[in-house]
Parts: structure tokens; sequence; C-alpha cells
């Protein structure tokens, strides 16, 4: 191999080298804001709950700061719209139980909790179903739109994989409706059903796992650079 071409591969992989680098030091960077997330949301969840936010404060709501909090709200559930999203928990598959809960300014979706598929049918559950005003305490979610993996939603055929909040308030034609949803907390429904307040909390973090792997090809390609600069013809 020439010189010329040698320089011109030696070159290519120390770029290689840089750009890696690069991607590692961003993965270190996301490990370091995610374990900034972890320690924000155990405080939220912790916190005493607030008032859930209205309308003025909708346009800055963002997962970053929100996502978990404890939050209260009192109002009324139009059981008649409910929606059922299909879930998977500790307690085997079933379905979350999003109902609408009107509140005087606005609608609020709670995640009132889960029911198995035997527990499908309102009627079943009925006992559950409290008809006079209510006050929910519950955590903040941020909307999920579009479905789930491979799985979108189809409110046509009213099957849903994911709560996206916009979607279900248009197909269940629900006025002014919060931008989030609430799951509720683990406070008992009469007649056991939904069961609520399991709320999985959890963050991935390869973070470090991902920086490593990035550093030790930015060596490799720094290895390549070396030896093809220093190769004889």
């Amino acid at each position: 191999m020439t010189r010329p071409r040698r320089a011109g591969f030696a070159a290519a992989a120390l770029i290689a080298a840089v750009l890696l680098a690069g991607l590692g030091v961003w993965q270190v960077e996301r490990r370091a804001w995610k374990h900034e997330l972890v320690v924000a949301v155990e405080a939220r969840i912790d916190a005493a709950p607030v008032a859930a936010p209205g309308p003025d404060a909708w346009l800055q709501i963002d997962a970053k700061d929100d996502a978990y909090r404890r939050v209260t709200a009192t109002g009324v559930f139009r059981h008649d719209r409910e929606t059922l999203v299909q879930a998977v928990t500790e307690r085997g598959a079933g379905f979350w139980v999003l109902t609408p809960l009107e509140t005087p300014r606005f609608t609020l979706l709670v995640n009132r909790g889960f029911v198995p598929s035997s527990r499908r049918e309102a009627s079943t559950r009925a006992a559950g179903n409290a008809a006079g005003p209510v006050t929910v305490t519950g955590l903040l979610r941020v909307s999920e739109p579009g479905g789930a993996f491979l799985r979108d939603n189809d409110p046509a055929a009213n099957r849903w994989f994911s709560r996206d909040v916009a979607a279900i308030a248009k197909a269940r034609g629900l006025g002014t409706t919060a931008p989030y949803f609430v799951d509720a907390d683990a406070a008992p429904n009469p007649g056991g059903y939904p069961i609520g307040g399991l709320t999985v909390v959890h963050f991935r973090d390869h973070h470090l796992v991902y920086a490593l792997t990035w550093f030790a090809l930015s060596a490799l390609s720094l290895f390549f650079a070396w030896r093809m600069w220093h190769s004889r013809d």
C-alpha cells in the first residue's frame, strides 16, 4: 500500500476516533442527566400533593420537570366515557381504566388503575364507580401519543395500547382536557376494582456501558490510525 493511501486510511480512522470519543462523552453527560432526573423524581414522589395544574400552566408542563409529581384534584367521574388501555402489570395482563374527571375548570383523565380481562366490562365492577364528587390523588404522567411498540392506537375500533390523552379526549368527545393524565394512588375502590397504585417508576440506565463501548471503539480506531501511519511500504 502506498504511503498516501495509508495516510488517507489513517486520517479516516483518526476522524472516526474523534467522533466515537464524542459519542462516549455524550453518553457520560446523559448518564449524569439521568441520575439528576432520578433524584428529582424521587423527591416529587415523596412530596406532599399539589393541585393538578390548570390551563394556565399547561404550556409549561414537560416530562423533565413534572413527570411523577404528586397532584390532587376534585371532581365528578364520567364513567360512561371511560377508556380501557391494554396493560401488562405485576398482576398479569389486563387493562388500565382511564376515566374523565370533570373538575370545575377542566377535564382530567385519571388512570384509576388496573383490571384483569374478566373485569373489562364496567358492569362487573359497578361498585367502584362513584357517582358523586371525589378527590383523586396520584402521580402526574405525560401523554403517550401514537401507541405502543409495533401497535398503533385505533380509536375507531376502540383499541388502545397507550395512554394518548389528546386522542382519547377526541374519541370520547371531552371538553377542555388537561394534556397529561394522572395515575391514581393505591387508595382502594369499593369492590376492589380498579386497582390503583401500580405505577412503576423505572429509568433505564445503560449509559455507562454505551460510553465504555464508544470509548473502546475510539481507542481501536486510534490504534488503527497509528498502525497505518507507521507501517512500511
